[in-house]
C-alpha cells in the first residue's frame, strides 16, 4: 500500500517541480523582453501578448515529459498524458495566433491613418484585418483537426467518411453555399480595393462609413449613429457608391432658386468671400453657375470642394446659410416669387359682350414694364 502511494505521488511531485521550473523560466524571459521592449515597441507587444499562452505551453510540456518519464506502469498515466496532449495542442494554437497578431499589429503600426490622404493606409488596414481573421480561423480548424486525429475512433470514422465523400460533399456544398459565398466575397473585398475600412459609402440610400469588414458581413456606421449590417456578398453583387475610393477630397453642390433680377456676378463674389472665411474649404473649387433658366426663377448651382465627406457636408450647410442670409439682406427683390401677367386691360363685361373699349396712356402707368414697375414701387396713393 505504501509503495503504491509513493509510486503515485512521486511522478506528481516531479511534474509539479517541472511546472514550477517552467513558470520560472517563462517569467525570466518575460522580464528580459519587457526590458528590451523599452527600446523596441515590437518586443514590448510580443512580451505582453505571448506571455500567457507561453506559460501554458511550457508548463504543460514540462508536466507531460515529467509524467511520461517517471510514471511508467501507473494506471492513470495514459489518460493523463492524453488529456495533457490535447491541452498542449490548444495552447500551441493560442500561442501561434498570438504571434501572428503581434506581427500584424506591428505592420499596422507602421501605416498611419490619421493623415489627410489615407487611402493606401486604409487599404492596408483592411487587408491585414481580413488576413488576421482568416489566419485565426485556419489555425483553429487545424488545431481541431489535429486534436481529432489523436482519437483512434476518429480515424476510423474519417476513413468511412472519405469513402462516401462525394455524397457528403454535395450535401455540405448545398448547405454552406451562402456561407462560402460571403467568405469569398469578404476576401474579394479585402484585395480588390473596392471598399476599405473608413470608406464613405452610400448603400440602401444611407450615408455612412465602413466600420468593420468580416468574412461574413460588413458594418456600415450610418451618419445618425445607426449600424447597417450587410452580408459581404452585397458589395460584390449590388451597386453602391464609394465616395473615397481614389481620394478623400470631394465636390459638393448647393442649389438656389432666385428671381431673374439677381446680379449673378455679385453672388459669385459673395460665394468666394464666404469660402475664404472658413477652414472647411480646401481651396480647390469655387464655382457659381446658372444651370437652369426656363421657369419663373433661375436655378443657380454653387459647386464647392472639401478635404473629406464630413467637412463637405458642413461646408455645404455653411454656404447655403450664408448665401440665403446675403440674398435676404442685400437683394430682397431677388427672392423667388410668382408672376402673373394681365394680357388684356379690357373690362370683363366688355369682353363678354364684344364691346370695343379704348384705353389711354394712363391705363398703362403701372404695367409690367421696367418703368411701370418703378412707378408702382414709388406710388404712395392719392393725396388726401
Amino acid at each position: 500500500m505504501g509503495n503504491t502511494v509513493v509510486d503515485t505521488l512521486a511522478p506528481l511531485g516531479v511534474a509539479l517541480g517541472a511546472a514550477l521550473l517552467g513558470l520560472l523560466a517563462v517569467q525570466v524571459v518575460h522580464k528580459v523582453m519587457l526590458r528590451v521592449g523599452r527600446q523596441s515597441k515590437f518586443f514590448c507587444e510580443l512580451a505582453n501578448r505571448v506571455h500567457r499562452p507561453m506559460q501554458w505551453v511550457v508548463v504543460l510540456c514540462a508536466v507531460y515529459f515529467a509524467v511520461r518519464a517517471t510514471a511508467d506502469g501507473a494506471g492513470w498515466r495514459h489518460p493523463f498524458l492524453y488529456a495533457d496532449q490535447l491541452i498542449i495542442i490548444a495552447a500551441a494554437a493560442w500561442l501561434l495566433v498570438s504571434l501572428l497578431v503581434v506581427v500584424e499589429d506591428t505592420a499596422l503600426s507602421r501605416v498611419r491613418t490619421d493623415v489627410p490622404d489615407n487611402r493606401t493606409a486604409r487599404r492596408v488596414h483592411t487587408q491585414v484585418v481580413m488576413l488576421r481573421r482568416v489566419t485565426v480561423a485556419v489555425v483553429a480548424v487545424l488545431a481541431g483537426g489535429v486534436m481529432l486525429m489523436t482519437v483512434p475512433q476518429a480515424r476510423i470514422v474519417g476513413t468511412s467518411v472519405l469513402a462516401s465523400a462525394g455524397f457528403v460533399g454535395v450535401i455540405a456544398g448545398l448547405a454552406a453555399q451562402s456561407v462560402l459565398r460571403n467568405v469569398f466575397a469578404g476576401l474579394q473585398l479585402a484585395f480588390s480595393d473596392s471598399v476599405r475600412l473608413g470608406d464613405v459609402v452610400i448603400v440602401e440610400n444611407e450615408w455612412g462609413r465602413i466600420q468593420e469588414i468580416t468574412l461574413s458581413h460588413v458594418v456600415v456606421h450610418v451618419w445618425d449613429d445607426r449600424r447597417l449590417i450587410l452580408p459581404t456578398s452585397y458589395f460584390t453583387e449590388k451597386p453602391f457608391e464609394n465616395w473615397t475610393r481614389t481620394e478623400s477630397a470631394l465636390l459638393g453642390a448647393v442649389l438656389f432658386d432666385v428671381d431673374w433680377w439677381l446680379p449673378v456676378p455679385e453672388m459669385r463674389e459673395e460665394l468666394r468671400r464666404a469660402l475664404e472665411s472658413t477652414d472647411l474649404w480646401d481651396g480647390r473649387v469655387s464655382v457659381l453657375q446658372v444651370v437652369e433658366a426656363t421657369g419663373p426663377a433661375m436655378r443657380l448651382r454653387a459647386l464647392v470642394s472639401a478635404p473629406d465627406a464630413p467637412k463637405l457636408w458642413d461646408l455645404r450647410c455653411f454656404v447655403r446659410e450664408h448665401l440665403v442670409t446675403w440674398l435676404r439682406d442685400a437683394h430682397p427683390s431677388a427672392l423667388p416669387r410668382m408672376r402673373a401677367e394681365m394680357t388684356s386691360a379690357m373690362p370683363l363685361h366688355a369682353t363678354l359682350t364684344g364691346q370695343t373699349v379704348t384705353t389711354d396712356g394712363d391705363s398703362r402707368v403701372f404695367s409690367h414694364s421696367v418703368d411701370g414697375r418703378a412707378r408702382a414701387e414709388a406710388f404712395t396713393g392719392p393725396e388726401q
